[in-house]
């Protein structure tokens, strides 16, 4: 039986990367500030790096699968780069479906396919839906991310301002 192993689940847009409405260009993707030192930090305690992302710009006609692919593969280089190959991106194209967040199935196919421990895990998403997916999901430790207060009605774990306020967690689980 294969071990299980703890993932960072990302969110893409807003979460990785500044937010671009419909984002397919290679030229228009920016890193968000601290997001690749959050990476490298996880990749160093043993997490798999996943990347969980709604693209319904497929489904809308705003950009193909090939331009979404072609995005994904420039985003796969950068991160590699920097020393924090991720471990899988998955993503729903579609306006609706169980793969498509708040639903749990990007999430559940990452742990089926990667032998992920849920309940070891952590999410880290800029809107809601990313959230409930993740808890949906089992995983046990999800952060909105943004610098207002978390919303009354979140079921978030706590609100984080900036990536690098994970990395703590992620070391302390390394040395427990």
């Amino acid at each position: 039986m294969m071990k299980m192993r703890p993932a960072l689940f990302l969110d893409r847009d807003g979460t990785i990367n500044v937010e671009v409405n419909y984002l397919y260009k290679p030229e228009e993707f920016e890193f968000i500030p601290g997001i690749l030192e959050l990476a490298r930090a996880a990749k160093q305690a043993g997490y798999c790096l996943i990347v969980c992302t709604n693209q319904s710009g497929i489904a809308r006609g705003y950009f193909s699968e090939e331009d979404y692919q072609r995005l994904t593969r420039h985003m796969e280089h950068l991160f590699a780069a920097e020393g924090c190959r991720l471990d899988a991106v998955y993503h729903c194209p579609d306006l609706s479906g169980p793969l498509r967040k708040p639903e749990p199935g990007m999430f559940l196919r990452a742990a089926e396919e990667l032998h992920i421990d849920l309940a070891e895990s952590l999410s880290l998403g800029d809107k809601e839906r990313d959230i409930r997916a993740a808890r949906a999901a089992g995983v046990a430790r999800n952060y909105l991310f943004t610098d207002a207060p978390l919303p009354a009605d979140s079921c978030a774990t706590a609100a984080v301002a900036d990536p690098r306020e994970l990395i703590p967690l992620l070391l302390r689980k390394q040395n427990a």
